[in-house]
């Protein structure tokens, strides 16, 4: 499926189902990839952060791919996430989402050693040449140690096959640099991670977002899209509450590491769409977290009670 031009909407990263280290939840994927897109969300972006794609086997990656990709059948753009340290394996990840279906590649800068702009610039310039689908880069300084700076992206945004930008810094200030120097490239999105901002971040100018949340609630996150896009203060403010509120349940409980995915997993076997494991070596929720989330849950309209 071709992307429009600027690509806009809500976009889930999607969860990656799991039954063992490296054993796809073949059944709970299929319910999700139907779960989201019956929340009338408007692409789909796998391997991802929330997607743990830097965590799973390439030919677990692989099988991803081909399931969403078949699943999905040209309903809404399915996006890949290509991240890798080795240049070699993002190109090859890039030509198999191609070959596979998809409508666009996802890159973060690599991780483990450093790397300066121009090297980021080198990196999206040649794959932008090579690949056969339109890029977007990714933002995640918190997961791969630099950022893309304002000047680079709008750089980017001249490279002809680069279609947009993802920005999950959670930096506002940063956001809006980014802003002020792509707004004049009609064709170029500018996409916000962070939903906590989803509505600041409409408000400024984004095209949309890549939330985590749309993999439980994903008529909320669009709802929000809408209201924005209409102007709709007092829509904004309820929807925007109710996704704090869905954010502090599911996210900010329990001990620090993997907290955000453990939660999200966990919220989702808690609906029974598909499995809560986190990829190996991290664990899934404990019992007394699940009785937190079931509890949240059965306050709002996503759990009957």
């Amino acid at each position: 499926m071709q992307l429009a031009r600027p690509f806009r909407g809500i976009v889930p990263p999607l969860v990656t189902p799991l039954l063992g280290p490296d054993l796809l939840d073949v059944e709970g994927l299929h319910r999700l990839v139907e779960h989201v897109l019956s929340g009338g969300v408007h692409g789909i972006f796998v391997l991802g952060t929330t997607g743990e794609g830097p965590n799973l086997s390439y030919r677990l990656r692989r099988e991803v791919v081909d399931r969403v990709v078949r699943q999905v059948d040209g309903r809404v753009p399915v996006l890949v996430g290509v991240t890798d340290t080795a240049y070699q394996e993002t190109m090859d990840m890039a030509a198999y989402a191609a070959k596979a279906g998809a409508s666009a590649i996802v890159l973060a800068p690599p991780y483990y050693f450093s790397t300066s702009q121009q090297d980021l610039l080198r990196i999206v310039r040649d794959l932008a040449l090579k690949s056969e689908l339109p890029l977007f880069i990714y933002n995640m300084p918190s997961m791969v140690k630099v950022s893309f700076a304002p000047e680079t992206v709008a750089e980017a945004a001249l490279i002809p096959n680069v279609h947009g930008f993802k920005d999950s810094s959670g930096d506002i200030e940063y956001l809006k640099q980014v802003l002020a120097l792509v707004e004049k490239y009609e064709d170029f999105s500018v996409l916000l991670g962070p939903e906590a901002l989803l509505a600041e971040g409409m408000r400024l100018g984004v095209e949309g977002g890549v939330n985590g949340g749309a993999n439980l609630h994903p008529r909320l996150y669009v709802d929000l899209y809408n209201a924005s896009l209409a102007g709709d203060a007092a829509a904004i403010q309820r929807l925007q509450a109710e996704l704090l509120a869905l954010g502090e349940a599911i996210y900010e409980e329990g001990d620090a590491e993997y907290r955000y995915i453990r939660g999200l997993k966990c919220a989702l076997s808690v609906l029974g769409i598909c499995s809560g494991l986190p990829a190996w070596p991290y664990q899934p929720a404990s019992d007394e977290l699940r009785r937190s989330i079931t509890a949240h849950l059965k306050s709002t309209t996503l759990l009957p009670s």
